[in-house]
């Protein structure tokens, strides 16, 4: 016997490729992926009942999730709510916020909206009076209307994608703009398809 174990030579040895970890831990190139944010439309039907907003938005505070912005409304059953979320994560977060929204008691469902979904948000801005014909004639051009008039202010109602309310609002920037309320994202799938045909 010479004492020497059976086997390869340590140079004849394969070697694993990749890299280890400052533990000597091999590390999984599939676990060092990076994910690029992208922005994702959340529609969830919930149960219309006081403190869903509360168990939600905490739901998502806790967790982290980056919201751009939370709308919630009724919908055409009085028992039922629609709530749209739009939220930018990697895609893991994108799967994991879908996944603890569905978990919540009053959920009922939750879907990822298409990119093409229809999507709109209201807008009021308000801005100095000195110039209402010309408020007027931008309002016009974004498809708005003034709502309310004074020898102070002019206050504009405007809808659209939120492409087109950034546009309108920094237009509205030579008036002297006073106040900005947007109401975040509202959105519906086009077509025929709703959020019931999921369940």
């Amino acid at each position: 016997m010479t004492g020497e174990m059976p086997g390869p030579a340590p140079d004849e040895r394969m070697r694993p490729a990749g890299r280890r970890n400052t533990q000597g831990i091999r590390i999984d190139p599939e676990a060092e992926v990076t994910h690029e944010p992208r922005q994702a439309v959340l529609s969830a039907l919930v149960e219309h009942e006081p403190g869903v907003l509360a168990e939600v938005s905490g739901l998502f505070s806790r967790r982290q999730f980056n919201i751009e912005s939370l709308t919630v409304g009724p919908t055409e059953d009085d028992d039922v709510a629609r709530m749209t979320i739009v939220i930018e994560e990697p895609q893991p977060g994108i799967e994991q916020a879908k996944k603890q929204l569905q978990k919540l008691v009053p959920t009922i469902s939750v879907t990822e909206l298409a990119p093409e979904t229809t999507r709109r948000e209201l807008a009021l801005i308000k801005v100095s009076g000195e110039k209402p014909d010309d408020v007027n004639a931008v309002a016009e051009m974004y498809g708005g209307q003034a709502v309310d008039v004074t020898a102070d202010s002019v206050t504009v109602e405007l809808t659209g994608s939120q492409q087109k309310i950034d546009a309108a609002v920094e237009a509205f920037d030579q008036f002297d703009v006073h106040e900005v309320v947007r109401t975040g994202t509202a959105a519906l799938e086009r077509g025929g398809h709703t959020l019931e045909n999921d369940d």
